[in-house]
């Protein structure tokens, strides 16, 4: 069993895949559309699960529904090497996106950076 992908809700979708394409080296399929304005696309970063990034007419907040989300965190992306994880938070925070956290290393022994999409979802960069 494996993650397939996880979604997002978005205000902006291409602005969202603009940040997730630039900045993570993601790779978005073909936009998906519905008759209700429901508007997707899948994003690929090579192997591992893909994110889908969502928007819809009256979508609340990002949050999809009417309620609060639950239980969402963040989405981590590892780079590899604490001097990428040290690069891609510059880059980040020079194009406007500045880090909530670090670069540091945790208590758990991770090396991490956290900064938040443009819409406000926290993105975790690490080792």
């Amino acid at each position: 069993m494996k993650i397939e992908h996880m979604a997002l809700w978005t205000r902006d979708l291409e602005r969202s895949k603009r940040f997730y394409c630039e900045y993570f080296g993601g790779v978005a399929g073909g936009m998906y559309s519905a008759q209700d304005g429901f508007r997707s696309y899948f994003i690929s970063f090579g192997e591992g699960p893909r994110l889908e990034i969502m928007e819809k007419p009256g979508v609340r907040n990002g949050t999809g529904n009417d309620h609060a989300p639950s239980g969402y965190s963040h989405l981590a992306f590892a780079v590899g090497s604490e001097d990428a994880v040290d690069e891609l938070t510059a880059r980040l925070a020079a194009g406007g996106f500045r880090p909530i956290s670090g670069p540091r290393r945790t208590g758990d022994g991770y090396y991490e950076s956290c900064v938040l999409d443009p819409d406000g979802n926290r993105v975790e960069i690490t080792v």
